[in-house]
Formats: structure tokens, C-alpha cells, sequence
């Protein structure tokens, strides 16, 4: 059904007859300072008019100005473009674009509808979004959205920011550090400092990171990875903690609405463009300290969800072109669980992913991309899996992103899983694999002695076949998706009652153990386990081939509770509590210790696969490892570093304690103790040079579930 569109000069005031307004130019798209004045250029192919509108406040509902585009003079193509004078930073600016709305042809234009501009770099801040107002139909017909509803919405969405691209690098430079010395820190900007004891002024903010940088140096990691700061609404979620009434929030931001545009409420200093300077600031402390940017993108989807969701910016400004649509294109195709998909592969929004990608490289100085649910970008507009897929092949041979850290989670929400095969060789993959095997292996699960070796050497069972090194693995236990680390060793089950959803939501597939008590206990036997388990797994992470990437706060054993799906958790569930430093000092110090300890050692992180001459594998008696037998849960390997240094590890998943044979050292060495994962601090773990000789060498006795390394010198 359509309904009567109102003139576009219905929702303008007058524009000034003092405004300067010529024709514009088609490239580049977005707003971009020329002469003056700004040139606005803006894609719609099924458009039939477009306006600008200007504001002088973020709340207001009438423009202060209005350009209406001539189509005979004012498009270029599908590019709609006019040049302003007197354009200043600080601009606020949005656009309707009319056309026609046939929601069963795939159209859903609709003028009384505020657009954010695709390209704009700041969205002004907007507390309580309620996306209720921007739905672009009316939810009262019986018909619900194939009638266009009328309502305008001017006053209750935020505004694009324009802002000037002026900033004072003080010849910054990236840090390219190579896969081999990388060491990935995942956190959430917002919670790894808002929480009162984190011991910032600035607290959730680009600025309160920058204040934790001394911590990060100290705890030795070479990246951050952000969970996502494109502006995103945390208000999206409706829903309500059932055991306390407090409204949810979307804390996590997977849902983006401005793939250019740094999220506001993140910055200290305000949502006027500041978040835009802040954000370099930070960008250029943390290069300043050696630690690069790396950041989770989220190009597979948008806030705009399905058929019901609201019109935001895509959706009205060319939704046949922008989304993929199913065969009657009235709904949308959803490999993401989130009611839409992007169109990656068609040549139009190929293009504007680059684009980002490309501002964020070198305007922002980022790093690199972790690419949420990365296979979605491998398919085509009816959503069949391709073998070449343009858009992947295209960001990895960009002359722009060729020396960014490119990074896939190489599955989808709707069956791809791509681990080991995703795209070029230029792309490196979580390995979700690596995550479930290291922890069915020290949960002691049958069957897991020669996977667990796999990971231990940088998974060839799983990269080699595609020509992929280690370094194509990124090595992770836990991420922001599912336990934390001490959630894994503290809980056989979750716990996401708090989520609204009845404990239906979250993956029940956890490979976790509880070792005797549902979550938090005093018991100091159950306590002296989990405690050896969380260093099991910092050590299996940081000797693997591949490239290790540890979850923020898993270094001082931070919980959710047993919530493994906290992404609308806004609260002490998933804030960073610091307080953990000093409760879990020996976990803390075994960190810093074991990333210490494999940067002492490139052996264990270098980019290739290890060969026959440099590792041999035993079973605790010397022999080699059976590993045909489901039952066996001990294994040793001796690493040659050179002709006069080795490392020789020993892993015990089992119960029960057990001796190890131990081979001779190379000659002119000794055996010294470098780490035992069952010994209190700080006998577990010994710095550099500090590592006591093993008087007797022939055999070293394993508690049960404990890992040791040992050192020749």
C-alpha cells in the first residue's frame, strides 16, 4: 500500500536567501570541505527527490535550512550532490530522500524520516533513543509495514556532525608489529574503565584507556582489540532484568547505525565532534606507548533490523540496493540472527565498506579489523557462499589496508564455519577451534591428546591445506563471546536468567567445570584447582604457535557469574572490576610472567610450522604418545630452540599425579624449572634468569591437571 507524500518544504524552514548554493560535485561521497564551503554527495539510485537538512541543536525538529537537490542539476548518476557555503564543524545535518514505498518490490522510502548521512563521521549524542518513532511504517494498520506511516521524527533522532579533519598526529607512526611478537588484549572501551575502583578521571571513555596504558605495558600486550565504537544505540534493547526490573541495554554495540562515526558517549570530552579528536588522542598514546588498534567491525548487518525495524538511515535511503532481500522482497535475508544482512558483494556497498575501512586507516590510524561474522561477506545477494568472494578479495589486496592486521571470525549465525579456508592467505581467523579443543583437553575429556598437540603448533591440521601459516590463527580460550576464564573453570552451566530470556540465549557447547561448587566458593581445595586450571590455560594460550589473544580481565580472573552471553549487561556483570588485581595478585602475576616468558622465547611464536628436527613428542614414560588411546591424558614435548637452548613441556590433564621421564638436556645444559602451574606463587613461575636447576633430571613428578615447563641453559 503507499500513501500521499507530503511536499519536502513542509518539514523545512525557509532557506536564507543569503545562503550560498551551487551544484556540487558527485565524488567523494559524504561531506567534504571544498573552498568555503562543504560539498555534500549522497548515492540513491531509486530516489526520486532528496533534501539537506541543517540544525542549529541536536533536539531540534524543524531545520534551520533546507537545500532541496534539483534532479537535473543537483545528481550525477544515483549520486545526489550540492555544494554550501559557510559550512562549519560543529554543522549538524541529516537528509530525507523520498521515493517510492512498495515494501513488496523491495522500497521503503519514506521523506518523514530523518536519514544519518552513511558516510558522516560524528553522530551528536542522544540520551534514551527510542527507535519507536523511526519506524518508517504504521504499526497501527492492520497491515503493519506496507503502510508508510507519516509521523516525522526530526525531533526525536540524533544529528551527523559535520567535522574538520584537522588533528596533530606529532608524526605519529603505526607500531607493525609482526604476527610473531603480537600479543592481542580483547576488551570493551566502555567497561574496561567505567567500574568506580578502576582508578581513572575519565572513567568508560577513549581518555580512561589512555590512563590504563602504563597497566597495559606492564602486563606485556602489543594490541588492543575494541569491541565496537561505531556509534551504536545502547537504549536498542526493550527488554528488562527479570530478578531486578532494571531496563537492559544494547551494552556490546553489534548493532552499528554509522560505520564512519566514533561512538559519542565515549568521549570524555563531549558528542560534538569531540568523540572524533578523542578518539586520535587515543589512537596516538597508545602508538606513542607501542600498542596498536585493532578493531571489531561490524559490516554484516545494522540497527535496522527486519521488516519492523526502524528507518535509520540505509533502509530509507536505498533499501533494495543496501540490504538482501528475500524472494519476495518485502522481508530480508538474516545470516546474522539480527533481522537484516548487508549487501557486501554488490559493487555499491562493496564500495562503502572500503571506503570505512580505508577512513579508519588513515584519518583514525587504526591498525587492524576483527570482521564480526565474516563469512556473511563471502555471499552474494541471494546468499549462496562464494568461492572468490569480491569484496574479501578486494580488502585483502587494497593498496590502502596492505600492511593492516586483517582478522575473520570466519562462521556466520546461519551455517557457514570457515575456520582454516576463509578467503586469501592475507586474512588470519579465530580459531574456534583452538578454543574448544585446549579446553576439552584440560576438562579431560577422551580422545583429546592429538588435537591438543595441533594447537599446541599453531593448528597445520587445520591452515596448512590452504597455504596458511600459525600466524593465521588467532588463539583465543575465551573472548567476550561466552565464559571468562574464571567463569570456565567456576560454572558446569550458565547462568543468563539475568538476560531476560529464560537462560534460552547463550551457546550451552562451554567445555567448562566447575571442580566442585557451582560458582563462587570459599572452599580452599576447590579454590587451589580452578587456580591451577586459569594457568593452564594462560600457558597452553602463550606457548601455542599462532597468535595468542587474551579476553580483558582474565588476567585477574574476572566473572560474569556464570552470564555467557552478557552483551546487554551495562552494569558490574561485565565491567572490568579492579579490585581483581589484588584479590587474584598470583594469577595476575602469572600473566605477566608467562607473556614475558614467550617473548623470551620466538621459538614458540614463529611463523611457520614446527618441523620433525625441531620438536619431538613423548608420553610420560619417555615413549612416544599413543595417540589412538581416548584415554590418555598425558603428553611431553622437547622443543630446540638451538644447538645450546630447549624447552621441554610437560602437560598432565588427569586427576591423578603422575612422573615424567624427562630427556637428557642438550649437551653442555642443564635442566632448570621455569614453570609449574601447581605451585603457589612464586614458585609457579620464575623470571628470566632466575629459573633453579633441576638436581635430579631424570624424572619430574606432575600433580594431576598441572603444567610445567622446563628450561635448558
Amino acid at each position: 500500500m503507499n500513501t500521499p507524500t507530503r511536499p519536502l518544504h513542509d518539514y523545512a524552514a525557509d532557506v536564507s536567501e543569503h545562503t550560498h548554493v551551487r551544484r556540487g560535485v558527485p565524488l567523494p561521497l559524504g561531506p567534504h570541505t571544498d573552498g568555503g564551503g562543504v560539498n555534500f554527495a549522497l548515492f540513491s539510485r531509486h530516489a526520486s527527490r532528496v533534501q539537506l537538512a541543517l540544525f542549529d541543536q541536536p533536539g531540534d525538529a524543524t531545520p534551520a535550512r533546507t537545500i532541496d537537490f534539483d534532479p537535473a542539476r543537483n545528481r550525477t548518476g544515483d549520486v545526489w550532490h550540492v555544494w554550501v557555503d559557510g559550512i562549519r564543524p560543529g554543522q549538524l545535518y541529516a537528509y530525507r530522500v523520498d521515493g517510492p514505498y512498495h515494501p513488496k518490490e523491495g522500497h521503503r522510502f519514506n521523506v518523514s524520516k530523518l536519514l544519518l548521512d552513511p558516510f558522516a563521521t560524528a553522530i551528536s549524542p542522544l540520551s534514551g533513543w527510542d527507535f519507536g518513532p523511526a519506524r518508517g511504517y504504521d504499526p497501527s494498520a492492520p497491515e503493519h509495514d506496507l503502510v508508510r506511516s507519516t509521523v516525522d521524527d526530526a525531533g526525536a533522532v540524533p544529528k551527523c556532525v559535520f567535522t574538520h579533519e584537522h588533528f596533530h598526529w606529532q608524526d605519529d607512526l603505526p607500531p607493525r608489529h609482526p604476527w610473531s611478537r603480537t600479543v592481542i588484549y580483547e576488551t570493551h572501551l566502555r567497561g574496561f574503565t567505567i567500574h568506580p575502583n578502576a582508578g581513572v578521571a575519565h572513567p568508560g571513555t577513549y581518555r580512561g584507556l589512555m590512563e590504563k596504558i602504563p597497566y597495559l605495558k606492564e602486563l606485556g600486550v602489543t594490541a588492543v582489540e575494541l569491541m565496537p565504537v561505531h556509534e551504536f544505540n545502547e537504549a536498542q534493547a526493550s527488554s528488562v532484568n527479570p530478578q531486578t526490573g532494571t531496563p537492559l541495554g544494547n551494552y556490546w554495540g553489534y548493532d552499528p547505525v554509522a560505520f564512519f562515526a566514533p561512538k559519542a558517549s565515549y568521549s570524555s570530552a563531549g558528542g560534538m565532534g569531540q568523540q572524533k579528536l578523542e578518539f586520535k588522542e587515543m589512537v596516538r598514546t597508545l602508538h606513542h606507548a607501542g600498542i596498536e588498534v585493532i578493531l571489531d567491525v561490524v559490516f554484516n548487518h545494522t540497527a535496522e533490523g527486519n521488516e519492523l525495524g526502524p528507518t535509520l538511515c540505509f533502509r530509507g535511503i536505498d533499501n533494495a540496493i543496501f540490504y538482501m532481500l528475500a524472494s519476495d522482497p518485502r522481508y530480508y535475508r538474516d545470516y546474522a540472527g539480527t533481522g537484516n544482512t548487508l549487501n557486501a558483494n554488490h559493487p555499491v556497498v562493496r564500495d562503502h565498506i572500503l571506503e570505512a575501512l580505508r577512513y579508519w586507516v588513515v584519518e583514525m590510524h587504526v591498525d587492524g579489523f576483527r570482521f564480526d561474522l565474516a563469512s556473511i561477506l563471502g555471499r552474494d545477494e541471494t546468499g549462496r557462499q562464494l568461492a572468490n568472494a569480491p569484496l574479501l578479495e578486494r580488502i585483502a589486496e587494497d593498496p590502502i589496508l596492505r600492511d593492516v592486521k586483517l582478522i575473520a571470525e570466519a562462521w556466520d549465525a546461519a551455517g557457514a564455519y570457515e575456520v582454516g579456508s576463509f578467503s586469501q592467505q592475507r586474512w588470519a581467523e579465530w580459531n574456534g577451534r583452538y578454543r574448544d579443543d585446549v579446553r576439552r583437553f584440560w576438562r579431560g575429556d577422551e580422545g583429546m591428546l592429538g588435537p591438543f598437540a595441533s594447537r599446541l603448533c599453531g593448528s597445520a591440521d587445520i591452515y596448512a591445506a590452504a597455504g596458511k601459516c600459525p600466524e593465521c590463527s588467532i588463539n583465543f580460550v575465551t573472548c567476550h563471546d561466552g565464559f571468562t576464564l574464571n567463569d570456565l573453570v567456576s560454572y558446569r552451566d550458565k547462568h543468563n536468567e539475568a538476560n531476560g530470556e529464560n537462560n534460552h540465549d547463550g551457546t550451552d557447547a562451554n567445555y567448562s567445570e566447575n571442580y566442585g561448587a557451582e560458582g563462587e566458593t570459599t572452599d580452599a581445595a576447590i579454590e587451589a584447582v580452578r587456580t591451577c586450571q586459569i594457568k593452564n590455560f594462560l600457558l597452553t594460550l602463550f606457548v601455542s604457535r599462532g597468535v595468542p589473544m587474551l579476553l580483558g580481565g582474565d588476567e585477574f580472573r574476572r566473572t560474569q557469574g556464570g552470564n555467557n552471553n552478557a552483551w546487554c549487561q551495562d552494569n558490574e556483570t561485565s565491567w572490568l572490576d579492579w579490585q581483581g588485581l589484588e584479590r587474584h595478585r598470583e594469577i595476575s602475576r602469572f600473566s605477566r610472567g608467562i607473556i614475558a616468558f614467550r617473548r623470551a622465547h620466538p621459538v614458540l611464536s614463529a611463523e611457520h610450522f614446527y618441523t620433525d628436527a625441531e620438536i619431538h613428542w613423548f608420553g610420560p614414560q619417555g615413549e612416544l604418545p599413543d595417540w589412538e588411546d581416548p584415554k590418555a591424558r598425558q603428553l611431553a614435548c622437547l622443543i630446540h630452540e638451538d644447538e645450546q637452548h630447549a624447552l621441554f613441556l610437560m602437560f598432565n590433564a588427569d586427576a591423578a599425579a603422575l612422573d615424567f621421564s624427562v630427556p637428557p638436556a642438550p649437551p653442555g645444559t642443564r635442566w632448570h624449572l621455569a614453570i609449574d602451574t601447581s605451585h603457589e606463587a612464586p614458585h609457579d613461575l620464575f623470571a628470566a634468569g632466575e629459573a633453579p636447576l633441576l638436581e635430579q633430571s631424570q624424572t619430574y613428578r606432575l600433580n594431576a591437571r598441572s603444567s610445567v615447563v622446563l628450561l635448558a641453559q
